[in-house]
């Protein structure tokens, strides 16, 4: 499987707030600060920016990019994605014993169907997330900054999964981030976007042992300070 985005801008009046290109097999990530363009990126390549916004969209998929189809997203916050008023088996939307398989397949037990959201923990919520996603038996998964609000070992268990599954489904993975230090166990390839332009792209280890653009270097030496700050 894989995608080419031969062209995607993003413009309100005249300011271009997005205008990149980039294609990839298996897995992806886009790196960048809060603003530069990751999530935005998301949402112009499924049809959910407001009308206002003047959008080109010239993609390529081996797979229909329709939401709910052949593509899922993870996003950032758990703990918002849920109803907080309805147990986690009625929001599968399915009987039980599939529901039951896909939470098995995120290292979730049964019981956990019976337990309203503010009953688990920020991993458990987000690994129902991602059962959930897995659901459509998607071709495409998007990540959101999908460990923001976890704690370092939560977030370690959660993108081991991530990457065990997409080893073991074969669906195509396009991760968004501002932490590349998230990325380099799970993409192969990786896309520096700064002010919706995409600055540098190279394979991760690449990257990490030998940036070309100072964007880069800043946000490989702050991943880096982040984590010696966090052991």
């Amino acid at each position: 499987m894989s995608l080419t985005c031969r062209e995607l801008s993003v413009k309100i009046n005249e300011k271009v707030l997005l205008d990149i290109e980039f294609s990839f097999r298996n897995t992806f990530a886009l790196i960048g600060q809060s603003g530069s363009g990751k999530s935005l990126t998301l949402k112009a390549l499924l049809g959910m920016l407001p009308q206002e916004l003047s959008v080109t969209c010239n993609v390529e998929a081996s797979y229909d990019l329709e939401r709910g189809k052949s593509v899922s997203i993870v996003p950032q916050n758990p703990f918002t994605s849920l109803s907080p008023l309805t147990k986690i088996a009625h929001q599968f939307l399915m009987p039980l014993e599939k529901a039951k398989k896909y939470l098995e397949m995120v290292e979730l037990e049964e019981h956990f169907l019976q337990r309203f959201p503010s009953e688990l923990s920020g991993g458990q919520l987000q690994r129902v997330i991602i059962a959930m996603a897995l659901c459509v038996e998607p071709k495409l998964l998007l990540l959101d900054e999908p460990t923001t609000a976890l704690d370092e070992q939560t977030k370690e268990h959660v993108l081991a999964l991530v990457s065990r599954l997409q080893k073991e489904v074969g669906f195509d993975l396009l991760f968004v981030t501002h932490d590349i230090e998230s990325v380099k166990n799970v993409c192969e390839e990786v896309a520096v976007i700064k002010d919706g332009k995409i600055v540098e792209r190279a394979d991760i280890a690449r990257l990490l042992e030998n940036p070309q653009s100072e964007y880069a270097k800043q946000l490989i030496e702050a991943g880096f300070k982040h984590r010696s700050f966090r052991q």
